[in-house]
């Protein structure tokens, strides 16, 4: 694929006015590099030389005729797009070099507001097959932080964090709206330290009720308690030498925090009936979607526990907070699902790409990775389209102030509600004019540089926004 800022299109026919007539009309409408060949031998070496995104080539030519130009020109390129031109009286042949991998083939003479149109499907249709090859590249390379996928920013801040704190033996806690990805944190930094052959054990704490969750975690002896007919081992010592990961700490009973903190400050657990302790190599990774801080003033939860824990602090960021990364996890989804269900590849429509950019993802990426699971399983078609789901209701739209910013300084409080603002406002304006600043600024009654400004300011891309109109 062309790796120039246009692309580049090769146009191949023996008839010399017939190029000169589509290089000049071509350029005039497309804004793209445009190389032409008198017949398939030079088109061949072109493409061996260059890189181009479309082939338009005529099927009936001397010496190498366009099928096996066609058959050539695939041969290592798979996804090279080609597009034939035939007369009137070769449409089954045209048909043929379709079944054998031409994107499209249009009949001499043709009216050229029809191939002008056909040509800017293909040049589309090559742009898309690139940037889902970026895509599966970069997914590739994050493979080793499991389902954590991303570009932005904010996201490579995340792994860079996990591979320093994985170097370590500290405590970590990871914080974030649920669905963002805490668990998968956890097992990257388990992953990436020393204690990768060890086990990786997790803990749902709000899953079991007080008593249970005691003995899980550090054990008992026969006789313990009615029903301990024998010896447990607890979840702490299944891993030792490893790592135990704690969701949702901020659910567990005082009671438990203080058994809790023993074990970060000694090393050590006490399993339940026994009056020795047991010393331990663990190490701890924790996780809560609360504001611990606010249920320390509430005494919900220990304030000398909640330091223990904050050793090292990585928050998750949300979904709506890197946009950028969604169509990389939406490939990541699709790969995945499609593999699963034993369905062929699909695809989805720019339409529907342009929603997800502007969703506001509540549940962030496992909103995000049902979503696209239902699209596998109920989408009729290869390419999923914008009517093949039906959305939920968007939530309570009335409430100015989120959940997520109750107890937070209000300076604090006051920054997260405008970036909220910002970024729902202007990514709706931008969308209902298809990224175009110009219409969404006299849209907002704002001059385009003061919306550039602000857009800026916000983080907020035009070309993150753009969707192809159908």
């Amino acid at each position: 694929m062309s790796e120039s800022s246009k692309p580049r299109l090769l146009v191949v026919d023996d008839e010399e006015d017939m190029l000169r007539l589509l290089k000049r009309t071509l350029s005039e409408d497309l804004n793209c590099d445009i190389k032409t060949a008198p017949n398939a031998a030079k088109a061949l070496e072109l493409l061996d030389r260059l890189p181009f995104d479309v082939v338009l080539a005529d099927i009936r030519m001397p010496g190498i005729d366009g099928m096996e130009f066609l058959e050539r020109s695939k041969n290592g390129r798979p996804d090279l797009t080609v597009i034939m031109m035939t007369s009137y009286g070769s449409i089954d042949l045209a048909v043929q070099a379709i079944k054998k991998g031409a994107y499209d083939f249009i009949a001499k003479p043709f009216e050229l507001d029809k191939l002008i149109l056909l040509m800017e499907k293909a040049l589309e249709r090559s742009r898309l097959m690139r940037e889902n090859l970026i895509l599966q590249r970069q997914i590739r390379e994050q493979q080793g932080f499991q389902e954590m996928v991303g570009i932005s920013a904010r996201i490579k801040k995340v792994f860079e964090t996990i591979r320093l704190v994985s170097r370590t033996d500290v405590t970590v806690l990871l914080t974030g709206e649920s669905g963002t990805g805490k668990d998968m944190a956890a097992r990257a930094i388990h992953n990436y330290s020393d204690r990768r052959d060890r086990s990786f054990v997790a803990v749902n704490c709000p899953n079991l009720p007080e008593n249970i969750l005691e003995s899980e975690l550090f054990g008992y002896r026969r006789g313990a308690f009615t029903h301990a007919t024998q010896d447990k081992k607890g979840l702490f010592l299944e891993a030792q030498g490893g790592t135990i990961y704690l969701d949702e700490i901020g659910e567990i009973s005082p009671t438990l925090q203080t058994k809790l903190l023993r074990v970060l400050q000694d090393k050590e657990i006490r399993p339940l009936g026994q009056t020795a302790s047991l010393k331990i190599d663990v190490r701890i990774i924790a996780s809560t979607n609360q504001y611990l801080e606010r249920r320390i003033r509430e005494n919900l939860f220990r304030e000398d526990l909640f330091y223990r824990l904050n050793v090292i602090s990585l928050k998750l960021p949300p979904l709506r907070e890197r946009p950028e990364d969604i169509p990389l996890l939406v490939e990541h989804f699709l790969d995945r699902y499609c593999k699963d269900f034993h369905r062929s590849k699909k695809t989805v429509s720019a339409e529907l790409m342009s929603r997800f950019m502007s969703h506001p993802w509540k549940g962030n990426v496992r909103e995000l990775e049902n979503v696209v699971r239902r699209c596998v399983l109920f989408a009729p078609r290869e390419e999923i389209r914008l009517g093949d789901i039906e959305w939920a209701a968007v939530p309570d739209q009335d409430r100015l102030v989120s959940e997520e910013v109750i107890g937070l300084p209000y300076k604090e409080a006051k920054r997260r509600a405008l970036e909220r603002f910002h970024d729902d406002f202007l990514v709706r304006a931008l969308s209902r004019h298809n990224g175009n600043v110009t219409r969404a600024a006299k849209d907002c009654g704002l001059e385009r540089q003061s919306l550039q400004q602000v857009m800026r300011r916000y983080g907020i891309k035009a070309r993150d926004i753009q969707s192809r109109e159908e």
